[in-house]
């Protein structure tokens, strides 16, 4: 799997090998399908694990993900697709959850699933330049819209107490390392304060979920187009900067969130429905639990709340660490290193 370096404090120019099992580079799998290869890796450790002893495995799959490329017999299934990146986008969804059901099977098969937990999960919405869709929701992937930060996933095993449930509990990414370590027995007594919530709970018996409140983002570095007036002013948190925070039911945005069109699917004869926002707003409040597609700003009728999540992404924004992008490294460069992406310090 070869990339290039086209990420801060890299040169775009260079390029190398990015596979590794474990510390040792992977130099003899070109052409191999990505997810099938992480599939056959994870059974293979499933087969060899000692199911006396716990353990954790955590498996990221490339897909569904840019470059969007499948093996030609999956693509074949869904010739009737007409758009080009949604059929190609469904086949390589088709080989992922193949991968996802073998890898089940094999912790069935070895006897482990009976005292297995198994997440599925996305870490963003939809690209819609890649495939992906998000409709009825605003937005897409890298907007603060609730098509760019709702992930979709499910929980399932036999460990569950309140099964078949569709759960719309408040969790957020960090939640899952103290819900796993508890699941696992043991305790985060003693470790850094953290901002994650053991929200078992929750998605077995369907307890409210102890997370009231997600910061989604605070990103000075973030460009916004210019201004529209609005009765908050500047004294509490800067509006202009790219941020928003969900509190209980209410979201709060500033700055510029990301394109806020309504994107259909492309087998869908809907148009694409865009914000009709003056340019340059820079605010906006919603009620997600009643209004999740945020199309009926509030901010002007519930000023108090903005103003109670202004004061939010300020107390947040005082413990940010400046953002800090280091100059390009020469000793970075992998024609140093084997043709291989290495740590070199």
């Amino acid at each position: 799997h070869r990339v290039s370096g086209a990420m801060p404090g890299f040169h775009p120019e260079w390029t190398g090998l990015d596979l590794r099992d474990q510390e040792k580079p992977v130099l003899d799998q070109n052409g191999t399908y990505s997810t099938h290869l992480f599939a056959r890796k994870a059974t293979e450790i499933i087969a060899q694990h000692d199911k006396n002893k716990p353990m954790f495995l955590y498996l990221p799959f490339q897909a569904v993900h840019a470059p969007l490329e499948a093996p030609q017999e999956y693509i074949a299934k869904y010739r009737h697709i007409k758009d080009t990146s949604r059929r190609v986008y469904s086949a390589m969804t088709t080989v992922m959850d193949e991968a996802v059901g073998n890898v089940t099977n094999a912790l069935k098969q070895y006897g482990l699933w009976d005292n297995t937990v198994l997440v599925f999960s996305t870490d963003n919405g939809g690209q819609i330049l890649y495939g992906g869709n998000n409709w009825p929701l605003r937005g897409w992937k890298g907007s603060l819209w609730e098509g760019g930060v709702r992930g979709v996933g499910f929980v399932n095993s036999p460990l569950i107490k309140a099964k078949g449930r569709t759960s719309d509990a408040l969790i957020h990414i960090s939640d899952w390392f103290p819900t796993l370590v508890g699941l696992a027995g043991g305790s985060t007594n003693g470790t850094k304060p953290l901002d994650g919530h053991d929200v078992w709970a929750a998605i077995s018996e369907g307890k409210p979920s102890p997370r009231k409140e997600i910061l989604h983002n605070i990103d000075p570095l973030y460009p916004t187009p210019m201004i529209h007036p609005h009765p908050w002013g500047n004294e509490t948190f800067n509006t202009s900067m790219h941020a928003a925070v969900r509190s209980g039911d209410w979201k709060l945005l500033t700055g510029y969130p990301g394109n806020g069109s309504w994107i259909p699917p492309p087998s869908s004869d809907r148009p694409c429905e865009e914000s009709d926002d003056p340019p340059g707003k820079h605010l906006w409040l919603f009620n997600i639990r009643d209004d999740p597609e945020e199309r009926t700003d509030l901010s002007e009728k519930y000023p108090q709340v903005v103003q109670e999540l202004l004061e939010k992404l300020a107390a947040y924004d005082k413990t940010a660490v400046p953002p800090f992008y280091p100059p390009p490294d020469p000793r970075a460069d992998p024609a140093l290193h084997g043709d291989v992406w290495s740590p070199w310090e």
